[in-house]
């Protein structure tokens, strides 16, 4: 998954450029190609997805996984390399149908380190029952990536559909922190897609606000969550 078409920025958490978008105009980027994720740099972009569909053998692997009692919980913090992809399969509950799943996530990992010019990454796949956030929020780090392998994908809004002064716990007197229901957005399951957070340098109070599905009774979702650094 080459990245080599777009290039670094010097400091991958500083924007390429200091003006902000104009109220009403898109901040979010899709493509069915791996050059839109460096869309996140735009200082107006706040969402860059590559939309893609699972192949076959992927979505064979993550089966096999789900369809174990045992769930997935799999931390990771360091290098892209074999060793990566070796504590991987040494956590999966069905490793001798995950060729294909460690295969896509090494292939991630790396494009992800490429991208913000890294050494280290963070990697977190899990499998969920419930929604683990399932409250709109915005995350305080700097950007992170994440793909849903199986289940309902993460849900976003545009700017337009956002009350900032309600994000955060709920108490009396707060405002909804969403205007139109009618205007939630869902990403596609096998997207890869890129949030940047308030933490970003220059994006205080426009990180995405975004929120965990709620999957249905006795469906588990399958998700990769991946931070540079």
């Amino acid at each position: 998954m080459p990245v080599a078409t777009a290039p670094l920025l010097d400091d991958p958490f500083l924007e390429a450029s200091a003006t902000t978008p104009a109220a009403g105009e898109p901040h979010w980027a899709f493509g069915d190609d791996i050059g839109v994720l460096p869309r996140i740099f735009d200082a107006e972009i706040t969402l860059a997805v590559m939309t893609r569909r699972l192949d076959a053998a992927l979505q064979a692997n993550i089966a096999a996984q789900l369809g174990s009692e045992r769930g997935i919980s799999w931390h990771w913090r360091g290098g892209v390399g074999q060793a990566l992809a070796d504590d991987l399969a040494a956590h999966l509950p069905a490793p001798a149908e995950g060729a294909a799943l460690i295969d896509d996530i090494r292939i991630v990992a790396e494009a992800m380190a490429y991208l913000f010019d890294t050494d280290t990454i963070g990697v977190r796949l899990r499998t969920l029952e419930g929604a683990m956030c399932p409250r709109f929020h915005v995350d305080n780090l700097a950007v992170r990536l994440v793909t849903t392998y199986a289940g309902p994908a993460s849900e976003w809004l545009p700017e337009s559909a956002v009350e900032r002064a309600g994000l955060g716990a709920p108490h009396p007197g707060k405002p909804e922190a969403l205007r139109d229901p009618a205007a939630i957005q869902q990403l596609g399951v096998g997207d890869l897609a890129l949030l940047k957070g308030d933490g970003w340098i220059g994006n205080e109070g426009r990180g995405l606000v975004h929120r965990s599905p709620q999957p249905a009774p006795g469906e588990r979702r399958l998700l990769l969550a991946l931070d540079p650094g």
